[in-house]
């Protein structure tokens, strides 16, 4: 199969496992000028008359990276602690016949199961090779990303510019309120999974307990969250957080909590526009599909979620509007999501 039909079929794969929970396996092979010239056609049919001898009707074979790198999708595994190593030996060893043992070591093979069993927040958590889809859409957008990116920096800097009257004022109330630093630093999941250290001013006591933010969002990506506990009927939040203190209350309400987030902004790590950062312990809980919300697009300081509803909404619904924003991305959009902020964040709708 060509590169770009076979890449479309292995992003199908994902989409339908993100749905129904299959797993699925993916063995790539790839020599530096393996499949090149008169050999390299020789050892490609040798490949593909062993993978057809050792696979389903199901099964495809194609190339994930034209000219370099073969690829196998295996379909509905089933479980993979039990088939895994079944399909393993079985393709390794009807290729070891076909293609004899140097040419085999010549050849780099690995195999790739998704979704990974044991992902936790990490540098390295998602395997990019199952999101080809996300590379392209950057690839053709390199010019409006990199304007998407000025955009974030001059933006910044204008409103650092312009209020940082305000950061002293907000700096010197936190301090003198409560107890504790100025800032409050937290990891957070950022694109491809990547960790970093999440910025705002302090609206909490200090030495709290996070359990019961983080049995909180346990129940809510699982939908089970008792609006009641909310304080608020129709509100997906915490909305009295015995954590907060009384400034936090209202730097919350006015979002200036959120300010420092310049910062991660000017460093790379954020942008001014685009899904919210998770944290580690929401991160771990996620459904196979919200992942997509860490991978497609860089965490933002605003967004759709926060212009269309805020806590008003469920999360699957936020992440909804996560993907929606991925999918239909524009500098126009990102323009239009930020003149519609300051109305959100004056009105106060769903902010606590």
């Amino acid at each position: 199969m060509e590169e770009h039909h076979f890449l479309r079929m292995l992003c199908l794969e994902r989409k339908r496992t993100e749905r129904s929970g299959s797993p699925f396996m993916l063995m790539l092979l790839s020599a530096r000028g393996a499949f090149q010239g008169s050999e390299g056609e020789r050892a490609i049919r040798q490949i593909v008359s062993a993978v057809s001898l050792a696979s389903r009707e199901t099964d495809t074979l194609g190339w994930y990276e034209y000219g370099s790198t073969l690829a196998v999708l295996f379909p509905e595994i089933g479980p993979p602690e039990e088939n895994a190593k079944l399909i393993i030996g079985k393709a390794t060893t009807a290729l070891q016949k076909a293609l004899g043992m140097e040419q085999f070591d010549a050849i780099n093979i690995t195999f790739r199961i998704f979704p990974s069993r044991d992902v936790e927040p990490d540098d390295e958590d998602i395997d990019l090779v199952f999101y080809p889809d996300s590379s392209d859409r950057h690839d053709s957008k390199r010019s409006a990303r990199l304007l998407k990116r000025s955009i974030d920096i001059v933006g910044s800097l204008m409103i650092l510019a312009v209020l940082w009257p305000v950061f002293l004022m907000i700096a010197a109330l936190v301090k003198l309120t409560s107890e504790g630093s100025i800032l409050f630093r937290q990891r957070r999941v950022g694109l491809y999974g990547a960790s970093f250290t999440f910025l705002k001013f302090r609206s909490m006591y200090s030495n709290n307990d996070p359990k019961i933010h983080q049995e909180y969002v346990s129940q809510l990506i699982k939908g089970q969250a008792d609006q009641a506990k909310s304080g608020q009927s129709g509100v997906y939040k915490l909305t009295n957080d015995p954590r907060v203190t009384p400034l936090g209350r209202f730097l919350r309400k006015t979002s200036l909590d959120e300010l420092p987030q310049l910062f991660n902004v000017l460093s790379g790590e954020m942008s001014l526009v685009g899904p919210r950062p998770p944290v580690p312990y929401e991160f771990e809980q996620y459904d196979i599909w919200h992942r997509r919300r860490v991978v497609e697009v860089k965490p933002g300081i605003t967004g759709l979620w926060q212009v269309m509803g805020r806590s008003k909404t469920t999360f699957d619904d936020m992440v909804r509007l996560d993907l929606k924003y991925v999918k239909i991305w524009s500098i126009w959009l990102d323009l239009k999501i930020l003149l519609r902020t300051p109305m959100a964040v004056v009105s106060g709708e769903g902010a606590y």
